[in-house]
C-alpha cells in the first residue's frame, strides 16, 4: 500500500512511510488555538494540517496565515462546504493559497450529494473547478449571452482535490473524480467497503488510480482512560444529538441503528454526553481513543483497515496544554 509523506502529499509521490494529519472542526473558533495547533503539527512531523470552515470563521483567511507561519506541512481545507462558494471562487481561493504556501495547498470540499448539488442547483462543482484550475474556461450549465471565463493566473494542473464524501453515491463520485476521501464518522469496519466503491467507481470512468484515503477520526487521548473516555463520549453524543439527522442515518445504514437509538434514549436533552455500554461499538468504531498505548493501537486499526493518510481531528474547547498532550501522544514516527 502506497502512503504520502507533506512533501509529497500533493504530488503524488509514494513513500514508505504511512501519513498522518491533523484536523480541527468548525466548533474550534478559537483563532491562536489554530495556529497553535498547526505549527505544533508541524513541528512533530505532522504531513497534514486541516481546517473545517462552518459558521464562524472564514477557513481561507486562516490558512493564508498558517501558510506564512509553516513551511513544510502540507494545509488544507478540511472541508470547505460546495454551498458556500461558487466554482469560480472555489478555484481562485485554490489557486490563491497554493501560491501562498508554495504548493503546499490541498482543496478539501464537502458536496452534500450529488443529487442535491447538480440536480437541484445545477452545479458539478468538482468538476467546473478542475477545469478552472487547469487552466479551462467554465462550461456553462445555462443558456445566457455571457462568454465562459477562464482563470486570470497561470494554471494549477493537479492540484489535490479531497471530497468529504459519507453516502455511497458520493463515494462513488470521490473515486470518479477525487484525489483524496475523507469521510467523517465513518465506522472502520465499514472502511475497506468504502474503498470497493471507491475503486469500482475509479474503473468504470476510466481512472487508473484511486482517491488517496484520508478519513478524518474524532481523537481522544488523555492520560487518565476516564477523561478520554469523556472526551470520545463527546465527540459521538454531539454529533448525534445535535448536528441533524446525516450521521444518525449514515450509521443506521451502516448497521448501528440499535446503538444510534441508544445513545439517543440516555441523551433526550442534548446537553449530556452518556454512551451507555449497548452503545460501546460506537466508540470502538468511529474514534481513536484512550491512553497513549491503547490510543496508538487504535491508529494502527486504521491503518489496517486501509486508511493511508487518518487525519485526527482534535475536540474542541480543551486547554492547549491538553491539546499539546494529544499532538505529542500521535506523533507520527520517523
Amino acid at each position: 500500500m502506497s502512503t504520502h509523506t507533506a512533501d509529497n502529499l500533493a504530488s503524488g509521490v509514494s513513500v514508505t512511510r504511512r501519513g498522518l494529519g491533523i484536523c480541527v472542526t468548525p466548533l474550534e473558533t478559537r483563532r491562536e488555538v489554530i495556529l497553535h495547533v498547526a505549527r505544533r503539527a508541524e513541528d512533530l512531523g505532522y504531513d497534514g494540517f486541516f481546517l473545517a470552515e462552518g459558521w464562524s470563521q472564514d477557513a481561507a483567511v486562516l490558512l493564508t496565515e498558517i501558510a506564512t507561519k509553516t513551511e513544510r506541512i502540507t494545509i488544507g481545507t478540511g472541508v470547505l462546504s460546495v454551498w458556500g462558494r461558487t466554482a469560480g471562487t472555489l478555484a481562485m481561493l485554490a489557486t490563491s493559497l497554493d501560491q501562498v504556501s508554495h504548493g503546499r495547498f490541498v482543496l478539501g470540499l464537502g458536496a452534500s450529494s450529488p443529487q442535491l448539488v447538480e440536480g437541484l442547483h445545477d452545479q458539478s462543482f468538482t468538476a467546473q473547478v478542475r477545469r478552472l484550475l487547469d487552466g479551462d474556461r467554465v462550461r456553462p450549465t445555462a443558456t445566457h449571452d455571457q462568454r465562459p471565463l477562464r482563470l486570470g493566473v497561470a494554471p494549477r494542473t493537479g492540484l489535490p482535490i479531497y471530497l468529504a464524501a459519507l453516502g455511497n453515491k458520493s463515494i462513488q463520485l470521490a473515486g470518479e473524480l477525487a484525489d483524496g476521501w475523507t469521510p467523517f464518522l465513518v465506522p472502520r469496519s465499514w472502511l475497506p467497503h468504502g474503498i470497493e466503491l471507491l475503486q469500482q467507481a475509479g474503473a468504470r470512468s476510466g481512472r487508473t488510480t484511486r482517491p488517496l484515503v484520508c478519513p478524518a477520526v474524532p481523537t481522544a487521548v488523555a492520560a487518565e482512560h476516564a477523561t478520554a473516555r469523556e472526551i470520545a463520549s463527546w465527540w459521538i453524543t454531539f454529533y448525534l444529538t445535535s448536528m441533524g439527522s446525516l450521521y444518525r442515518r449514515s450509521l443506521s445504514e451502516r448497521g448501528y441503528h440499535r446503538q444510534v437509538e441508544a445513545v439517543l434514549a440516555v441523551n433526550p436533552t442534548h446537553d449530556t454526553t452518556d454512551v451507555p455500554a449497548a452503545a460501546q461499538d460506537l466508540l470502538d468504531e468511529l474514534t481513536v481513543r484512550g491512553t497513549p498505548d491503547t490510543a496508538r493501537d487504535q491508529l494502527q486499526h486504521w491503518y489496517t483497515a486501509g486508511a493511508e493518510m487518518p487525519i485526527l481531528t482534535l475536540p474542541p474547547h480543551r486547554t492547549i496544554a491538553e491539546l499539546d498532550y494529544m499532538l505529542e501522544t500521535m506523533r507520527p514516527h520517523p
